[in-house]
């Protein structure tokens, strides 16, 4: 049984050369990005972009999400669905698909030291929710019920 980390202890965060060490043991794929220490990891069809991070050993520059026609796609949650959206396609999200996103996820995490949160652990979380009310709400533009907008993505 895994040990709980005690209130107030910081988390262990490997550096980057380690944590790509471990990803790679772990049967993930490396890939450099070009730019940097820049690395995109896969596996499962999924995939993100990792670059190194002096305080917590790497961070994202290319959020996790499923690999759809050689492209990373966003989840994004209308309330319905779930689409997965890349530059030029928007395609509906299989339960095979949110199950390799979340499997990535964790798999992640372990690896990395990070813990899951809790809405992390019910399920896929989306990159993006757009529900039909609140169109533009955060930006301060909320549409009334009788204007007609078209939907953003």
């Amino acid at each position: 049984m895994p040990r709980l980390p005690l209130r107030g202890r910081k988390a262990f965060h490997p550096d980057f050369d380690a944590l790509m060490s471990k990803l790679q043991q772990q049967g993930f794929s490396l890939l450099g990005a070009g730019e940097g220490r820049r690395m995109f990891i896969s596996k499962h069809g999924c995939a993100a972009g990792l670059e190194p991070d002096a305080e917590q050993g790497a961070r994202y520059f290319a959020p996790p999400g499923r690999v759809v026609k050689g492209e990373l796609a966003r989840l994004i949650d209308r309330g319905y669905q779930k689409f997965l959206k890349t530059a030029d396609s928007e395609v509906p999200a299989t339960a095979q698909d949110l199950r390799a996103i979340y499997d990535f996820n964790r798999e992640l995490h372990y690896a990395a030291g990070s813990p899951l949160l809790y809405n992390e652990s019910l399920g896929t979380v989306s990159n993006r929710y757009l529900y039909d009310r609140v169109w533009f709400r955060d930006e301060g533009r909320q549409p009334k019920v009788w204007e007609k907008v078209a939907p953003h993505s």
